[in-house]
């Protein structure tokens, strides 16, 4: 486990509504109604990450859907500066209006509409518990949790979390009442021997740790443990419309997509495609992020006929001239 200032981001988590219905969400996107935070609770929010000295990322879900997008990035870039601002979002079709504003508000911008093929899940609903019967054996592997270890801390409307697939289950999982910390100024200040209470509400019921089979995120199907399956029974839509499959433990097959490629959307011309429709482009920046940038000329509807068509490089030199480029 990792402190959360060793992280280099934290999330705010505005929303789990989203149009996409991937396999394994880590959202739990269409189990049960999503959830919106409020104005309220986003200002207390951006308010207590003010002096965090990493990244705070604003997500979802797809956080373009909040009806207070505009307003929560206003609040945002009042508050945080513009360098330490990220978003990630899938760029969905009809919310182009954001494009100014995601421009002005976030340096960094990570992109991902799950249209590929060969992007792949992690099955959080896969529970350690009933992966590993040794208890011991268990919570070593968790400690060294490859998510924990590689994702962000988040704020959900339940409160502050160490690991962002803890604070999403307690949003699944609302029944029981579990909560985060207080969100206040300096909650991130606290390191791995502050999370223990966190860690036994959420991990043994998580697949994260595990080295299990991953399902291509376009099948829309969640694998899910028995114990995770009589815990959502009577909750999750997902179940009902029959969008999961119980996770077979003896399949011989499944250790063949445990290695199967989580990242494949991180790269910078899939994401250029998808920044286009928005009359927008990305470049790799300082910190080896992608920030965004808007196309001269651009308008909604009309990429057949704007400078969104013209080659990358074309677009470049709007902004830095070749000359100058070369003098």
């Amino acid at each position: 486990m990792r402190s959360i200032v060793s992280m280099d981001t934290c999330q705010i988590e505005l929303t789990n509504l989203c149009r996409n219905s991937c396999s394994n969400c880590t959202r739990f996107a269409g189990h049960r109604k999503p959830y919106m935070m409020t104005m309220e609770e986003f200002k207390r929010a951006v308010d207590s990450m003010v002096d965090y000295p990493k990244m705070v990322g604003i997500q979802g879900g797809e956080p373009l859907l909040h009806p207070d997008f505009e307003a929560m990035c206003n609040y945002l870039h009042e508050k945080i500066p513009y360098k330490q601002c990220g978003l990630w979002t899938t760029l969905p079709k009809g919310m182009e209006k954001h494009r100014e504003t995601i421009v002005r508000t976030f340096k960094h911008i990570f992109i991902n509409d799950h249209s590929r093929p060969d992007i792949f899940h992690h099955p959080p609903l896969v529970g350690m518990e009933e992966i590993y019967k040794d208890k011991q054996v268990m919570w070593a592997i968790i400690d060294h949790c490859w998510a924990q270890m590689s994702w962000s801390a988040s704020i959900y409307p339940s409160g502050a979390w160490f690991c962002e697939i803890a604070g999403s289950m307690s949003m699944l999982f609302a029944e029981e009442g579990k909560k985060g910390w207080p969100v206040e100024p300096g909650w991130w200040w606290r390191i791995p021997a502050d999370f223990r209470e966190q860690m036994e509400m959420f991990c043994p019921r998580c697949g994260f740790p595990a080295k299990i089979r991953r399902r291509a995120s376009f099948e829309g199907v969640d694998d899910i443990s028995p114990l995770n399956y009589d815990r959502l029974k009577g909750i999750s839509k997902k179940l009902e419309r029959g969008k999961y499959e119980i996770y077979d433990f003896k399949k011989p097959d499944y250790d063949k997509m445990a290695e199967a490629p989580l990242a494949r959307y991180k790269d910078t011309f899939y994401r250029t495609a998808i920044a286009k429709k928005y009359g927008m482009f990305v470049m790799v920046n300082d910190q080896r992020f992608w920030t965004p940038y808007l196309i001269p000329g651009w308008k909604p509807g009309e990429a057949t006929e704007c400078r969104a068509n013209r080659p990358l490089l074309d677009v470049i030199h709007t902004f830095w001239p070749e000359k100058e480029a070369r003098a």
